[in-house]
């Protein structure tokens, strides 16, 4: 896993669908609050999705990058290379789009409380990237802020809120993968 890269260079060499099952039904495995799997993953490949996808998310981010993160946040991804362009929401053969929800419905229509959702999904994402990887396929988490654009483009219901939108394929041959360097675990680990 330390080998694991987010990369925003995707070729369009098509996935098969059954290789983005599988990591959903990985990510599905996740404990969670109750034992609520408060998630949805919606898997999208159609392109003229994609596409509307992709100039929705480029509106946020110009704004974005255009004035709405303070300088410092500007200045920790400079070395990285972003801005508001995302032709990767085009190229990538997959984008899945995972939804926290807030709570759900019984089949009668009542209201069932979830718990712990921001942490559930979270730990749900981060066994969905580990999935990802472990199946020689690349993505990144992205998050454009704000996201309701994808609930209305997607359309989910009102209990659900656009937790992380993730382009998944195959590096391009071309890529450029930062060359980072993870902290050591004495920075991260104290022992008592």
């Amino acid at each position: 896993m330390s080998e694991r890269r987010s990369v925003r260079f995707i070729s369009s060499e098509p996935v098969p669908r059954e290789l983005i099952e599988i990591a959903i039904e990985t990510a599905s495995s996740a404990p969670s609050g109750a034992h609520r799997q408060p998630w949805t993953f919606v898997a999208v490949s159609d392109p003229d999705l994609k596409r509307e996808i992709r100039i929705a998310a480029e509106k946020e981010e110009e704004l974005s990058y255009g004035g709405r993160m303070p300088p410092d946040w500007l200045e920790a991804l400079a070395p990285l290379g972003t801005d508001w362009r995302k032709p990767f929401l085009e190229e990538a053969p997959w984008l899945v789009v995972v939804f926290a929800q807030l709570h759900n419905f019984d089949s009668e229509g009542r209201k069932i409380k979830h718990y712990y959702v921001q942490e559930s999904v979270g730990i749900a994402c981060g066994m969905f990237i580990a999935a990802l990887h472990n199946m020689g396929l690349s993505t990144l988490t992205h998050t454009p802020s704000p996201m309701r654009f994808l609930s209305k483009l997607l359309q989910r219901p009102a209990h659900e809120r656009p937790y992380i939108l993730f382009p998944i394929g195959y590096a391009s041959r071309d890529a450029t993968i930062p060359d980072l360097r993870r902290k050591s675990l004495e920075d991260v680990a104290i022992w008592k």
